[in-house]
């Protein structure tokens, strides 16, 4: 391996310090490394004595290439080679095994026949089975002599530090690995072996540490005093900066490369980077907080995404839990219990954590509570669970053992503050295999926490508003509809999903002197308690107007009128009168979709000849006209949330409303359920409503004269 081979001083990711100095990125190569100055070879002798392993170092040194010597006798590397033996090579095997780590000078030949002073460093590796490998890093004695100083140092590094040795085949699995990297790692060796490195090593790099091994794998340069930070599976709970240094291996003949490494840990040393690395972290976890929570107008969805967001990177475990104030103005007396509603929890760790977190919907704490003392500050408190902390904080003693027993041994709390108001709180735990909460930990919950606040602060003034909405509608749309032996009447009012608002769809069948009955749909454009109110106007009036018996073209003028006075922009109405004497129907429309007539043969008529203008618009007279309906003929009356949606027009709309009444038969509420399940999306995106009604004739007999 030459000087330049052995990885140079470019930095991988570089960054500025301050005073112009360059800082590191995420790993950086240290200066004055020593395979910087002096060429080493890197080789291994597996049980029988023969060269396994051999690194590009090793084919300067000796002059072999890998096909000429790998699987020979390692005596081939020494003057005293004698029918495939030599005293030197089993010595030094010898040592490396029994010592665990070996150093000395022998003599050497060159493949030239060149014989040279050398000097070695052997030590053991395990790899699967119980096959061993010793592995020899060789330099010339005179190269060796003018580093003298950084191999004292080299030495005194293999003598007192945990110096680990690793080789991976080409797809970055342990192949080989010493004790110091098992300690290293927190895994025994055994965990190790057979499995890729990403499955121990944990980076936040974006995946910069594995395409560097891959490119060393590939026989690219190798890397030298590399820093690197990560956690293992083994330590999850311990950032660690390790300075790492790999090169390419080539291994038996006809088997592909791999990579041989030593990695030391610094951690000590790059707090700063850790520090650094924890900080990135920490912003992280606030962009995903930022992308996920808030996401829906519903509280619980809110909590819960919080709750996601925390758990597992933050936390083991996340409960959010609302206040129940009696009244907004209430103030918070810490002499007093507080009571909440939780509604959303998490956890990663084994019950009885998952029933501690969840299995309870309505939560008292006692006065002088952690939670008590965190709504008086209304900042956030991390404490430890030991016997004090469930004492001052469990009332009842079956939660109490819960806690105790769920592995938690560390909780942050913090409030969830929006407008100046307490929502509620955010409760974060870890076990004891994680460290305490921090002083940025707790920085951190609290901008989880005012992020999350103001979300759910939001879904619950858009919930009351909601609610408001909804009763106001349902106060307003008629609560029992006019009912005549003449026609037999299915109706259906389907709000929209809980994303949309409120609309203003309604409806109405009235009843008038001599057996008539009005038939009226109407939809007020917007949505909210704007709409509802409108909506509630508008029924009223039409229901008043249709007691003085109005034609319709001159009821929907009045009705217009009353529009424009109470600055209602745009709204449809259609309105039919019906007279079971004669048969007959008068009808007009302000803009509406136009009615449907079923037909007793399945044929299905439009009357699409009394479109009118919107009410609210004015300036234009609105028609009748009067149509007759057979014995037993259906009307379908509906707003346009029934044929309009995103994925097709109001055209394609009504020609799949045709084909549904088309095919109807016997009952009204059955044809009226299988309209809307057919038609309409779940969940529906905007209020729906339908009204069918079969019309029948007064007979003959039963006719009285006419007033």
């Amino acid at each position: 391996m030459n000087r330049r081979a052995a990885g140079g001083r470019g930095r991988l990711v570089p960054s500025d310090r301050p005073g112009g100095e360059k800082a590191h990125g995420p790993f950086w190569s240290e200066p004055g490394a020593l395979l910087e100055h002096v060429p080493v070879a890197v080789f291994g002798i597996d049980d029988d004595n023969l060269v396994c392993y051999w690194g590009p170092g090793a084919r300067d040194l000796f002059g072999y290439d890998s096909a000429a010597v790998l699987s020979k006798p390692g005596a081939v590397l020494f003057p005293d080679a004698s029918q495939g033996a030599s005293d030197s090579c089993t010595l030094l095997v010898e040592r490396g095994r029994t010592l665990g780590y070996w150093r000395g000078r022998l003599a050497a030949r060159h493949r030239d026949g060149t014989v040279f002073d050398c000097g070695f460093r052997v030590f053991p590796m395990t790899g699967a089975g119980e096959s061993s490998v010793v592995m020899g890093l060789a330099s010339r004695s005179d190269e060796l002599d003018r580093v003298k100083t950084n191999l004292a140092f080299l030495d005194a590094l293999f003598e007192t530090c945990p110096i680990g040795l690793v080789m991976l085949d080409q797809d970055l699995r342990y192949v080989h690995l010493n004790q110091a990297l098992a300690d290293m790692d927190g895994l025994p060796i055994e965990e190790h072996l057979g499995r890729p490195v990403d499955e121990i090593m944990i980076t936040s790099d974006g995946g910069e540490y594995q395409r560097m091994l891959r490119s060393v794998a590939a026989g690219g340069l190798p890397v030298v005093g590399t820093l690197v930070g990560m956690r293992t599976r083994g330590r999850r709970d311990r950032d660690q900066v390790r300075s790492v240094s790999f090169f390419p291996l080539s291994q038996a003949v006809g088997t592909p490369p791999g990579v041989g490494g030593l990695l030391v840990d610094v951690t000590d040393r790059e707090q700063a980077m850790l520090e650094a690395t924890a900080g990135r972290q920490r912003l992280a976890l606030l962009d995903r907080a930022a992308a996920r929570i808030g996401t829906t107008l519903d509280m619980n969805l809110t909590a819960q995404e919080l709750v996601e967001t925390a758990v597992p990177d933050f936390s083991d475990g996340a409960v959010v839990e609302v206040v129940e104030w009696m009244d907004e103005a209430e103030v918070f007396d810490p002499a007093l219990p507080l009571f909440t509603r939780r509604i959303a929890s998490g956890t990663i760790l084994p019950p009885p954590a998952t029933e501690l977190v969840s299995g309870v919907e309505t939560v008292s704490y006692p006065p002088g509570s952690v939670i008590h003392d965190m709504l008086r500050t209304g900042r956030p408190i991390s404490a430890v669970v030991d016997e004090d902390f469930v004492a001052r904080t469990v009332i009842i003693e079956a939660r109490a053992r819960l806690l105790a027993d769920s592995g938690l041994a560390f909780i942050l709390v913090a409030p969830l503050i929006a407008r100046g108001t307490v929502q509620g709180l955010a409760m974060f735990g870890r076990s004891a295999a994680r460290p305490a909460f921090t002083e940025e930990d707790l920085s951190l919950a609290s901008e989880l926490a005012s992020r999350a606040a103001l979300c759910l602060d939001n879904a619950r003034l858009y919930s009351r508003v909601q609610d408001i909405a909804l009763t106001l509608q349902r106060a307003l749309l008629p609560s029992a509809l006019a009912t005549s032996p003449y026609v037999e009447i299915a109706h259906r009012y389907v709000p929209g999903s809980h994303i949309t608002e409120v609309g203003g769809d309604w409806y109405d069948v009235i009843g008038l002197p001599g057996d008539r009955v009005v038939l009226v749909v109407g939809d007020v454009m917007g949505h909210g308690v704007p709409a509802a109110a409108s909506m509630g106007r508008l029924r009223i009036t039409a229901k008043a107007l249709a007691r003085h018996d109005h034609e319709p073209g001159h009821l929907l003028a009045e009705l217009d009128a009353c529009a424009q006075e109470a600055g209602i922009e745009l709204a449809t109405c259609l309105y039919i009168v019906y007279d079971p004497t004669t048969g007959r129907a008068r009808i007009a429309s302000a803009g509406h979709p136009p009615p449907l007539v079923l037909h007793r043969d399945g044929s299905v008529e439009t009357i699409d000849d009394v479109l009118g203008v919107p009410l609210g618009v004015g300036g234009s007279p609105f028609g009748t006209t009067e149509i007759e309906l057979p014995e037993n003929a259906t009307l379908a009356l509906y707003t346009d949330g029934l044929i309009e949606a995103r994925s097709r027009d109001i055209e394609a709309g009504l020609d799949a409303l045709r084909d549904e009444l088309g095919r109807a038969s016997g009952p009204l509420e059955a044809t009226a359920d299988r309209i809307l399940t057919s038609l309409l999306p779940d969940p529906p995106t905007d209020d729906t409503v339908l009204v069918l009604a079969r019309v029948h004739r007064v007979p003959q007999g039963d006719r009285a004269p006419r007033q």
